[in-house]
């Protein structure tokens, strides 16, 4: 089971991830959401990952696709809390040299 909230805060938003992103209805959602967040006139996005446990090219897709669209609009997306096996995946990719990790949220807070 997946879930999504998101906290408007840093004058932008933080949204927090927890399950697995398997390319279904979950995927979906952050997809709905994350795109809302991309529209939105606040353009910091901090997305907290400590609680992902699964990931899959689907759900790395969504990942690219709002931060294109931030991005594009001179806005910034970034992770925090990434597992190590989550971590790995960024790294293996080579998503890692694009989005900025961070290891807390305090510290995202602190960079943005």
């Amino acid at each position: 089971m997946s879930r999504i909230k998101v906290e408007e805060q840093i004058g932008g938003f933080v949204v927090y991830l927890k399950g697995d992103f398997i390319g279904g209805e979950e995927t979906d959602e952050l997809r709905k959401n994350l795109k809302e967040l991309a529209e939105s006139k606040k353009n910091k996005i901090i997305i907290d990952m400590g609680k992902v446990t699964y990931l899959n090219s689907t759900a790395l897709g969504v990942l690219i696709s709002a931060y294109a669209s931030v991005t594009k609009k001179g806005g910034t997306i970034v992770l925090c809390n990434l597992d190590k096996s989550i971590e790995n995946l960024f790294v293996i990719t080579k998503l890692s040299t694009i989005f900025p990790i961070y290891s807390s949220i305090e510290e995202a807070i602190k960079n943005l």
